[in-house]
């Protein structure tokens, strides 16, 4: 009988970098290393060569220079004097914004018409596969487009709020639509948070508070797990959780003096509240009934992934019909929901570059738009543009990829 014995350690020759299987795969992923660093050494002198042929250079002292500009909407304090770097800062947050509000919406929408495309109702059923069709196949930018000038067509100019035009009226003397946009109430606050010192601690005590309420809420859930496995029976932690977070709300408001700043009538526009202009509502509708579209596939799909064991079994114990689909079918569902859900985020955040087509005034429009063209540029804004998508799609993928990996099955 013949036993298997490990070979013979002799001395290391250059040979056995390629011949023994212990070395070749690092070998090769070493050339393959030295191969790719090469080419991009090669392919950066040779763009500085032809830089400094055409008598340029890569510098980013521009972003501290005037814009010059002025933008419809921002989050920040800006004017036409502030840095290039500010109206780009600025078009980064209203990026993130529409991009935020269009991925809750989207998600909202395709859940929706997901479910309902499974419908027992055939009429229900019909109308949830026209949407997906419709709109999944017809490029978002027509969406864009068709929405902004639906709306703007469509909806009163503020000075028709002067007559006695019945469309030309406030919701509630609170709501003013426009086809400008729509003009809300903003909250402020009438003390503690003017300034100074004690407004930035009194900010800090607010976060605080929240990231409180929201490790005493993940406690309850938790102790909630714990007491269902441990007994079969689940504690109600509706209330509970929902206490954690609007009592600390509360008292900040009554603390720090909680008041609404409502819209008014003032010449031939509003002033005071909130304004969501009309490009943001176009693009962020846009944007949510488009992929909403794919995301209702995804979730139909996800759907019809689970076992009907799965129903059949709930269905057997009492449970109705909704709570089956909320508590044993949706569960379920989110492994396979989850992972393409992803991509429709990220095609959400890119396809925000397509605001400059109804004016708002993202990270596209100011840094790869005006300040390209105003300041020549070119090269510098393209590479920050696109460090910033690559960025914030990393980010977006992080996150999601870690809710995807808490969602797995796990061994026992």
């Amino acid at each position: 009988m013949s036993t298997l014995t490990d070979p013979p350690q002799g001395s290391f020759r250059l040979s056995m970098l390629l011949n023994d299987t212990r070395y070749r795969s690092m070998t090769l992923q070493v050339i393959a290393a030295i191969i790719l660093a090469l080419a991009l050494a090669y392919l950066y002198s040779n763009l500085a060569a032809n830089l400094r042929a055409a008598g340029l250079n890569i510098s980013f002292g521009f972003l501290s220079s005037s814009a010059g500009y002025d933008i419809n909407q921002t989050l920040i304090d800006y004017n036409s004097q502030s840095s290039n770097l500010r109206a780009a800062l600025v078009g980064i947050l209203n990026t993130l914004l529409v991009a935020f509000l269009a991925c809750i919406t989207a998600t909202v929408f395709g859940v929706i018409a997901g479910v309902l495309r499974l419908s027992n109702n055939w009429l229900v059923r019909k109308l949830m596969a026209g949407y997906v069709e419709i709109f999944r196949n017809i490029p978002v930018l027509i969406w864009i487009i068709i929405i902004f000038t639906i709306m703007t067509a469509v909806m009163p100019s503020p000075r028709d709020f002067k007559g006695d035009t019945p469309a030309a009226s406030m919701l509630f003397d609170l709501f003013a639509f426009t086809n400008r946009g729509v003009y809300i109430p903003g909250p402020y606050f009438t003390r503690g948070f003017g300034g100074g010192e004690g407004s930035a601690v009194n900010w800090v005590l607010v976060i605080a508070t929240l990231l409180a309420s929201l490790f005493a809420t993940r406690f309850m859930t938790a102790r909630a797990n714990r007491i269902q496995e441990a007994t079969g029976v689940r504690p109600n932690t509706l209330w509970s959780n929902l206490a954690i977070w609007i009592l600390p709300i509360i008292i900040f408001c009554l603390i720090f003096g909680l008041t609404w700043d409502i819209p008014v009538l003032k010449g031939f526009n509003f002033g005071g509240g909130i304004k969501i202009g009309g490009p943001l509502i176009a693009l962020w509708f846009a944007l949510s009934i488009y992929t909403g579209a794919f995301i209702a596939e995804n979730v139909r799909a996800g759907i019809q992934a689970v076992s009907k064991g799965q129903t059949e079994a709930a269905a057997a114990l009492g449970i109705r019909p909704r709570r089956v689909m909320s508590l044993v079918v949706l569960p379920q569902a989110l492994r396979v929901i989850i992972p393409p859900l992803i991509s429709q985020y990220l095609n959400i955040t890119k396809n925000s570059s397509l605001a400059i087509a109804v004016g708002y005034a993202d990270i596209t429009a100011t840094l790869g738009g005006i300040t390209l063209n105003q300041t020549g540029r070119a090269i510098e804004c393209v590479l920050l543009l696109m460090l910033f998508y690559l960025l914030i799609s990393l980010t977006i993928s992080a996150v999601m990829n870690v809710y995807n990996n808490s969602m797995k099955l796990k061994e026992r």
